[in-house]
């Protein structure tokens, strides 16, 4: 082979490598933490709220276990559904018994964009709880909310730790807990926060534990995946 033809596949070659970085790097890691649940500090990014905000008389907790023996604390979500009403509140609502946890507000975004799924390690109480994804509202119309939501149903079984993983398609529109039918996709590259909640009427899954009562799930983190 000549000096110059050598040369000239050397480039090639060197070419063909950067480009081949250059790839590699613009592809996410094929999962992504976006919520830990080790420490009283991660616990922060989160809010409370249930239907006794509005006169209802259900309860919740979001708690620190410590996982013992230098395993790793998870946080634990836990309370009481209640269908009952308080009897002086001067507020009113379609149905009681749900309660919630949603992320604080924070700068910025979370960027979902190259990712198809999300991930949550659970150990559940075998009701069926609700993921929410909100993301940025490009429309902003009158009577609409801040946030456009997405929901979408997450088994915990009793007893066990287990992965859910909820394709990113699975979640639909929803307006105040309902879906709609909406000509609308969503942006995963303009997520503004997320929630997980749990109400007495169940759904999504056959078996799963209905009616008012204590709930508990326990949440190592929850991350998002590209599925092979």
């Amino acid at each position: 082979m000549s000096r110059f033809r050598s040369l000239w596949q050397a480039s090639v070659n060197a070419t063909k490598k950067a480009l081949t970085w250059e790839l590699e790097e613009m592809v996410p890691p094929a999962e992504k933490c976006i919520f830990k649940f080790s420490s009283k500090e991660d616990l922060k990014r989160w809010h409370l709220y249930s239907d006794f905000e509005y006169g209802g008389l259900s309860s919740a907790s979001l708690e620190i276990k410590d996982g013992g023996n230098g395993s790793d604390c998870t946080g634990v979500f836990s309370g009481n559904l209640s269908t009952e009403m308080n009897e002086g509140s001067k507020l009113s609502i379609n149905r009681s018994g749900f309660c919630g946890m949603r992320s604080k507000k924070f700068d910025g975004f979370i960027d979902l964009d190259g990712y198809d799924s999300i991930a949550m390690r659970l150990k559940g109480d075998g009701r069926c709880y609700i993921s929410t994804i909100y993301t940025e509202n490009w429309v902003n119309s009158p009577g609409q909310a801040e946030d456009n939501s997405w929901q979408a149903f997450v088994f915990a079984p009793k007893g066990n730790w287990y992965t859910a993983k909820v394709p990113l398609t699975r979640y639909l529109p929803t307006w105040k807990g309902n879906v709609i039918d909406a000509d609308m996709e969503m942006n995963p590259g303009r997520v503004v926060g997320m929630s997980l909640s749990v109400n007495s009427q169940g759904g999504g899954f056959i078996g799963a534990k209905l009616g008012a009562g204590d709930f508990r799930v326990e949440i190592d983190w929850i991350n998002a995946l590209r599925m092979p």
